[in-house]
């Protein structure tokens, strides 16, 4: 959610109990003001927090001017004091995936592995047992960095495209009709196309290459990882991810107000495809 309609947003993604308490917010509304301010970035959303048995990570993203272009990415334990976030990379994703269970709430903290390497010793290989620590910052990192893959997702039409490949906020984007609205095809994943570098020609015919430059919600796997409400008689339309329970996406039909949040555990439903 954009750090400017901080409240508003709050308030709209407040029917999933994603609250936040009046110091919090007032801390939250000056805080990201000066992170916007002294990294100079275009844009500062509030993504979220991640709830951790001793103390809270609550998570802000700074955009440059190209919306799409990597997003820098900053955690507070008060939502005052802010620490940016070293980019994600395919070995960090590869070394936090065998920690599970909930986050401490301390970024020094170090989970410890053992697993069995392979050794050589002249003509003779062994295996043998080794412990290697993991920083609890940086398994925030990888799954902040699999939640923004999987289900960090904008209406149709919010940004668009120009004709040199940057992506920009669509300041006519008045929202989504009740109809659009709706329906999972409406909304893209906040992030480069993936799926729709594999459609034919005839597939890619009805798209508006402005617009239509992101993957869609609607062939996402497990088909049905998304719950789309309409919430307020009618006024706003709600989805929530099954895949990482606690995502939450607003959208007022009809508006400019739309954005996600996600208040959870951090842990993601590997249990989903069996229960659908």
């Amino acid at each position: 959610m954009d750090s400017e309609s901080l409240l508003l947003s709050l308030e709209l993604a407040s029917g999933s109990g994603q609250g936040l308490s009046p110091d919090r917010r007032a801390s939250l509304l000056t805080s990201l003001m000066l992170v916007k301010r002294d990294y100079r970035y275009d844009r500062v959303l509030f993504w979220g927090r991640v709830l951790g048995l001793v103390a809270d990570y609550y998570i802000a993203q700074g955009l440059s001017e190209d919306q799409l272009a990597p997003r820098k990415t900053l955690y507070s334990l008060n939502c005052m004091e802010w620490s940016l976030l070293p980019p994600a990379t395919e070995e960090m994703l590869l070394q936090t995936s065998v920690v599970s269970g909930r986050f401490l709430g301390d970024p020094s903290h170090e989970y410890e592995h053992t697993e069995l390497q392979k050794v050589n010793d002249g003509d003779k290989v062994f295996e043998e047992e080794v412990v290697i620590q993991i920083k609890e910052e940086t398994r925030l990192v990888s799954i902040i960095d699999q939640i923004d893959k999987a289900v960090a997702i904008i209406p149709r039409g919010a940004l668009f495209k120009t004709p040199f490949g940057t992506t920009h906020v669509n300041r006519t984007f008045e929202g989504l009709s009740l109809s659009e609205a709706k329906k999972l095809s409406s909304y893209f994943h906040f992030k480069e196309a993936v799926e729709l570098k594999n459609k034919t020609l005839l597939e890619k015919a009805d798209l508006d290459p402005s617009l239509d430059f992101m993957d869609s919600l609607e062939h996402d796997i497990p088909k049905g990882s998304w719950s789309i409400q309409m919430e307020r008689s009618n006024a706003l339309v709600v989805l929530r991810s099954l895949l990482w329970p606690g995502l939450t996406f607003y959208h007022a039909p009809c508006t400019k107000n739309y954005g996600y949040i996600y208040v959870g555990t951090g842990e993601k439903n590997i249990d989903l495809p069996f229960m659908l």
